[in-house]
């Protein structure tokens, strides 16, 4: 498998965390959990076919989409399926930096997938095509940054309010209220949840656990060994019980059950794409 990430400049570097290529992707897993982010992706398919989603609610019915898909921010995890992914090229936004390339209000994509060609047109497909047939990520990455830069001519303004609250909550998030968060920025704390969950795509106090969810899984990912309590407290839960609840609510499984499914992947040699990626057996 390879895969890349790639930065990129100003000004699509306000808005995008990075570009992801993953190519040649096999693995023995037929299915693959994804955990919740926060944030918006779009996602190409560069080979035939379309991308399967299932929800966690409804584990056996699949959503097909074509190659050019738009993921909105999930309050849980969905699962995709391994086989139709096998090479994909990704735009992985920041938080609140898909909405001006949206055309519409962010939370109205709240835990779905879309076809990128019912907010886009026909333009998606084509812009899929193009990436698909060139042979070098040098090319594709020039390709949809066009893309993205093309669409930003006549952008909407970002709200200051939400601007000032993602800085707050990327410096200080451990100790993150939603209305100190609100009366930092100078708005009532109804004002600033509709204001935030217009550009950001959940409210902030939703958006709040899942930054200190995926800050738990960073860590584990990295520790040896993990001292659940130490790290509960550590990343702003009220004790390790508050951890265990919000961990299983974001991935459907225990703390111990993921460490325990990591264990037998990396054991077994596999390698999720990206870190808050868990595949399935069977």
């Amino acid at each position: 498998m390879r895969f890349r990430s790639y930065r990129v400049g100003r000004p699509l570097s306000d808005l995008v965390e990075n570009f992801w290529l993953c190519d040649g992707y096999v693995s023995p897993h037929l299915r693959e959990r994804i955990f919740p982010s926060g944030t918006f992706e779009l996602v190409f398919n560069l080979r035939d076919g379309d991308l399967r989603i299932y929800r966690a609610r409804h584990p056996d019915r699949c959503t097909r989409l074509p190659g050019a898909v738009v993921s909105g921010p999930y309050g849980g995890y969905f699962v995709t399926d391994r086989a139709a992914e096998a090479s994909l090229m990704a735009v992985h936004f920041k938080p609140g930096g898909a909405f001006p390339f949206l055309g519409l209000a962010a939370n109205e994509l709240l835990d779905t997938h879309v076809s990128l060609q019912d907010i886009w047109g026909r333009s998606a497909l084509e812009i899929r095509e193009r990436i698909s047939t060139e042979r070098t990520d040098a090319r594709r990455l020039q390709i949809l940054q066009d893309a993205l830069l093309s669409r930003l001519v006549h952008r909407p303004e970002r709200h200051p309010a939400v601007l000032s609250a993602l800085e707050y909550l990327r410096h200080d998030p451990s100790r993150a209220v939603v209305g100190k968060l609100a009366g930092e920025v100078g708005l009532s704390n109804r004002r600033f949840i509709d204001v935030f969950n217009f550009e950001v795509g959940v409210k902030p106090k939703l958006f709040v656990r899942i930054q200190r969810f995926q800050r738990v899984l960073q860590q584990v990912h990295r520790l040896p060994l993990v001292d659940w309590a130490e790290l509960a407290l550590k990343q702003g839960y009220f004790d390790q019980s508050h951890l265990i609840r919000d961990f299983v609510a974001f991935s459907g499984i225990s703390p111990a059950d993921y460490l325990r499914r990591l264990h037998d992947l990396r054991k077994d040699g596999t390698h999720p794409i990206k870190f808050n990626h868990l595949p399935l057996a069977g």
